[in-house]
């Protein structure tokens, strides 16, 4: 294979991911006006159903002309010879081949994402206000950029160093190292993650004494369920929409509410929203993720191995000296096919586990609570009642609201 074959091979990867995009994009706004579900009836009043539809397409319009600047931007970058240009500036400052990676990678990103920026204000503060869903301030948006740009320069960068610094010293083995350092990184922020990085961009408080407390810790004893730590999140703080989650493991076990669901749900649909999550502890599901997403890794990082030493990739780019970084840009576009592969089995995984842990609520708890509440959820967001099967099926992580409706049903 000569480097203009795989030049090309790159544009066709990105153009043809790009179609597919839109193609579902189409199918799935087809269904945006169809007739709500008898069993969904009472979501929507015809006022806030019109309000839903208008929504969608507001944000599919937005999406699709964000993509398409995207992809021509990325386009222009291959053609004219972005990568290079920006590998030669990096080496103009030093010879370390650690630290000209991180140049490369760390002005491509704050580019992209300069770049990205404006569509980042325009989805906040124009959509999702006009929807009613924005409280994000300016001050509040601008300092998460920043903080953002600094947690990937640190992170990221400091990982980055390690996995080239591997690489250097043992050659193609160094992927098994890799790994590990990755694996051990992933473990102690899905353990840390709520102590360390959620703080960072969110207040957390203890739930206060009351009787939704009672209520979760009654359930929990119930279930065995050692649970210390329940904690409010300042959700409201950037949307009014709501969400709850479980993270941590062990001593760092906790589920973290939003205000916003405290707000909009009743303590019974609070409690059976919460059943759900510890169905998912109690499933083994968070454990499972954390192990297949840390093999895909591997499988990865192997993967890898097997090609970031030939030229041809750095060739392929019209960069004169074959690297790690430049390699490894090829590699991430050449992979991304098999990556959505792994995701569309991860989703299909994901949506089993979501039904596993309607049962568990339904069957320790109760189902009419859980349904009530997920409907709440699903008309304060605006959500699409009516998806495409196809669009669900390569995109959704959890079944439709009317799927698991029949699912707890049963």
């Amino acid at each position: 294979m000569t480097s203009d074959t795989l030049f090309y091979i790159l544009i066709s990867i990105l153009i043809i991911s790009f179609i597919v995009d839109k193609v579902l994009d189409a199918l799935n706004a087809k269904h945006y006006k169809d007739p709500i579900p008898p069993e969904l009836s009472d979501v929507y009043e015809e006022e806030d159903y019109l309000k839903s539809q208008n929504y969608k397409k507001a944000n599919d319009r937005f999406s699709s002309i964000a993509s398409s600047i995207s992809l021509v931007v990325t386009l222009f970058f291959f053609y004219l010879d972005g990568f290079a240009f920006v590998d030669e500036w990096a080496r103009t400052f030093s010879d370390n081949t650690i630290i000209i990676a991180l140049l490369f990678f760390g002005s491509i990103m704050f580019a992209s994402d300069l770049l990205s920026t404006p569509f980042s204000y325009y989805h906040t503060f124009i959509i999702e206000e006009k929807f009613g869903f924005n409280k994000t301030t300016l001050k509040t948006f601008l300092v998460d950029k920043i903080k953002g740009w600094l947690m990937s320069a640190i992170l990221g960068g400091l990982l980055l160093s390690i996995i080239i610094w591997f690489y250097e010293a043992v050659g193609s083995n160094f992927w098994l190292y890799a790994w590990g350092i990755i694996a051990v990184f992933v473990f102690f922020m899905n353990m840390f993650y709520a102590r360390l990085i959620v703080p960072l961009f969110n207040k957390q408080t203890p739930l206060c004494d009351g009787s939704l407390k009672t209520k979760i810790q009654d359930y929990a004893q119930k279930v065995g369920f050692k649970l210390d730590k329940i904690v409010v999140i300042d959700g409201s703080k950037r949307s009014t929409k709501a969400n709850a989650y479980f993270s941590g493991f062990g001593s760092e076990k906790r589920v973290t509410l939003f205000d916003t669901l405290i707000k909009d749900l009743e303590e019974e649909e609070i409690v059976a929203v919460l059943a759900h999550e510890v169905g998912h502890y109690k499933r083994k599901h968070i454990l499972f993720n954390l192990i297949i997403s840390i093999l895909i890794m591997g499988f990865t990082f192997w993967l890898l191995s097997l090609f970031i030493g030939n030229p041809i990739l750095s060739e392929a780019l019209n960069v004169a000296s074959p690297s790690f970084h430049i390699g490894l840009i090829a590699f991430g576009i050449l992979y991304s096919p098999i990556s959505e592969l792994t995701g569309l089995i991860m989703n299909f995984i994901s949506r089993i586990f979501e039904y596993q842990a309607d049962n568990y609520a339904k069957e320790t708890f109760d189902a009419a609570p859980l349904i009530s509440g997920l409907k709440k959820l699903n008309k304060n967001s605006l959500s699409n009642l009516t998806p495409h099967p196809a669009y669900v099926f390569v995109y959704y992580s959890h079944p439709t609201l009317l799927q698991r409706y029949h699912n707890m049903k049963k």
